[in-house]
């Protein structure tokens, strides 16, 4: 598919922050794909050689394979960032693997285009910069989570952020993909979601899991999804409602010094 002039860029929260002149910078460029869940977006140690940004409920999760086949996952990525290279000078290797896990539309663009087009628009350059040491914080995050914390704790944090990308109480998500991702048998992952069913949190359905009370949800969770949210709302300036769903960013300045500020 050729790049969309008129692609909806209001769908990804970094892309709709920035100011309308670095808008038209980047919006030749872009191109719109629609993908399934369980699509590669890349594999570990193939050049990325496209940035995307998720739109709308779409969401893909980094992953890191072990040598006894399991998948663990590190970041989710939904329509408050973008996957790939975003601060490397073009195609480099990926160390995870990209995987499309709730289906959608994205926006995506050639990392080397994205470089070309930073180096002219400070205001694009900053946004990138602080949404990488978000991304980053998310994965630190990741780790010392998956190091200290319950199967409960951690899956509740899970179901959080999935949450707050979605804006739903609906989880479209199976007993098997969120067992991959966190690293559990799926046996181990279905005694977790009906503790959490019984304790009246959620309710769990055929390829769903609905949330039945958000702060009921918060409360089981860990530190880290609320340590990650205050992060993203110091550094990017992401702008989350009474639920914790993300809802949108104020535009981007122009000078490396300033940043997206919360609304």
């Amino acid at each position: 598919m050729p790049p969309d002039n008129d692609a909806p860029l209001s769908g990804n929260l970094l892309l709709a922050s920035l100011r309308l002149p670095d808008q038209a910078l980047l919006k030749p460029h872009l191109e719109l794909k629609e993908y399934r869940r369980g699509d590669v977006l890349f594999d570990a140690g193939e050049d990325v050689g496209h940035i995307t940004f998720p739109l709308g409920q779409c969401v893909a999760a980094l992953l890191i394979g072990l040598q006894d086949g399991r998948a663990v996952e590190t970041a989710t990525v939904g329509r408050e960032g973008a996957v790939g290279g975003v601060v490397s000078q073009g195609s480099l290797p990926a160390f995870s693997r990209a995987v499309v896990q709730i289906p959608g539309s994205v926006l995506r663009i050639e990392a080397t285009v994205l470089q070309q087009v930073k180096q002219t628009s400070p205001g694009l350059r900053n946004l990138i910069t602080r949404y990488s040491d978000c991304l980053l914080a998310q994965v630190l995050q990741s780790v010392a989570c998956n190091a200290s914390h319950t199967i409960e704790a951690r899956c509740a944090r899970w179901l959080l952020g999935l949450q707050d990308r979605l804006g739903s109480d609906v989880l479209p998500v199976t007993h098997e993909v969120l067992a991959e991702l966190l690293g559990v048998q799926r046996s181990y992952l279905t005694r977790t979601l009906r503790t959490l069913q019984q304790q009246g949190l959620i309710q769990v359905r055929r390829g769903r899991i609905i949330i039945l009370s958000r702060p009921a949800v918060e409360a089981s969770a860990c530190e880290c999804h609320g340590a990650v949210k205050r992060h993203f709302e110091t550094v990017l300036g992401a702008v989350y409602n009474a639920s914790g769903t993300l809802v949108s960013l104020r535009p981007a300045q122009t000078g490396d010094k300033q940043m997206c500020q919360a609304v």
